[in-house]
């Protein structure tokens, strides 16, 4: 399994901060291959890759974010029912937690980014899926 970078930006909880972020990679012309939001009353985490993730980090920082960088599992999966499950069992027999999870889907027969944060990245990149 690839492993791969995700940068998470703190970002306060009101109207506009994801089109800002949004904006923001645009202009540096880089594309979002995955993403998650988690918000909470006063701050939100979104959580990305990136197809050009250095690039993505000093857009963001020079536009005022705060940015963090995080090592994270990046694996292609069939769109397909099952293909989830299948490789959460691969990670599982390999004594490897999964901490979170979240992705971009693509189209009936395509392949989807999955996004895996894992208890031990070493042990999680050996498995093959």
């Amino acid at each position: 399994m690839a492993r791969g970078t995700q940068l998470s930006v703190m970002m306060e909880n009101r109207p506009g901060q994801l089109a800002k972020l949004g904006a923001t990679l645009a202009r540096a012309k880089v594309n979002i291959e995955a993403i998650s939001v988690i918000d909470s009353s006063e701050v939100g985490v979104v959580r990305l890759v990136t197809s050009a993730n250095a690039k993505a980090r000093a857009a963001l920082k020079k536009a005022g974010m705060t940015v963090v960088q995080q090592p994270v599992l990046v694996a292609k999966l069939a769109n397909e029912p099952g293909a989830l499950g299948a490789a959460a069992r691969k990670l599982a027999a390999a004594k490897v937690n999964i901490e979170f999870v979240y992705g971009s889907a693509a189209g009936a027969g395509k392949l989807s980014t999955i996004v895996i944060g894992v208890s031990d990245i070493a042990r999680a990149a050996k498995v093959k899926l």
